[in-house]
Formats: C-alpha cells, sequence, structure tokens
C-alpha cells in the first residue's frame, strides 16, 4: 500500500530530472533602454528546471544594440569567460570585455580579442516583440561545451 502511494510522489520528485529545462522568452526591457552602440547589463530571473525548487538564481547578461532594426539588431552575451567562467566586465571606452581572471579579452562581438579563452563568449537567442526585447531563457553552457 506504501508502494502505492510513494510512487506518484517520487514520480513528482524525480520528472525534473528527466525533463527539459525552462527554455522560454522573458523580457529584459524596452529597445529604447538600450542605446545604438550601446552595452548595457541586465539581469533574468531563472526558474529552477525542478518545479518544487521555484525560483533559484537571476543570471545578468550584456546586451549590446547593434544596429537600429534587423535582425542584428541586438547581440546578448552570457556574462561568463569561456576560459573558466569568471563574470567578463565591459570597458566601454576600449570597446572590450575583460576578465580579470586570466586576462582574457573580447571585442565588442564576443570575439576573442587576447588570453585564454579558447571560444567567443556565449550568446542568447533573442527577438523583439513590439517594443520590447526578449532573450531566451535557456541553461548556463558550460566552458566545455563547444
Amino acid at each position: 500500500m506504501g508502494g502505492i502511494v510513494g510512487l506518484p510522489i517520487l514520480g513528482y520528485l524525480l520528472a525534473p530530472l528527466f525533463s527539459a529545462p525552462p527554455d522560454e522568452l522573458v523580457p529584459v526591457g524596452a529597445i529604447s533602454d538600450f542605446p545604438l552602440g550601446e552595452t548595457k547589463l541586465v539581469s533574468i530571473r531563472d526558474p529552477s528546471p525542478l518545479a518544487w525548487a521555484g525560483q533559484t538564481a537571476d543570471t545578468a547578461l550584456w546586451v549590446r544594440r547593434r544596429d537600429a532594426s534587423g535582425p542584428t539588431m541586438f547581440q546578448v552575451f552570457n556574462v561568463n569567460c569561456t576560459h573558466l567562467g569568471c563574470p567578463v566586465n565591459w570597458q566601454a571606452g576600449a570597446e572590450l570585455f575583460l576578465c580579470p581572471c586570466h586576462g582574457g579579452v573580447f571585442y565588442s562581438d564576443g570575439t576573442v580579442a587576447g588570453g585564454p579563452p579558447p571560444r567567443p563568449l556565449f550568446e542568447r537567442e533573442w527577438e523583439v516583440s513590439g517594443d520590447r526585447l526578449l532573450v531566451r531563457q535557456q541553461p548556463l553552457p558550460t566552458v566545455k561545451q563547444g
């Protein structure tokens, strides 16, 4: 009898381990919040893939406004360096992302300019809906992902 009652509870607790993580678009601001040619730090809330855990973290992202409109209007980067995951800082005067941990340097388009990072900054998918910028909520990539 206990097994019959416990089975649904066990299924509820283990289901998130076998289901896909959240993959939805979340608003990060109005398009007018991002002036052309500027890079801005934003934060989104990440729900846990475990239904019972609720919200577990905020994720910081760098949003760069490249064009007035079109498919290259924005670039959205994870803040994590692709070397060992340290958060990168935007240096507006130099137009570079700098990693304080091991000297990684990235150009404004996220490509590697120097140092040990093996690949460009990880980019997030985005889209515009009305006057809002939406960013795809997805699991953080690891530095070992290609």
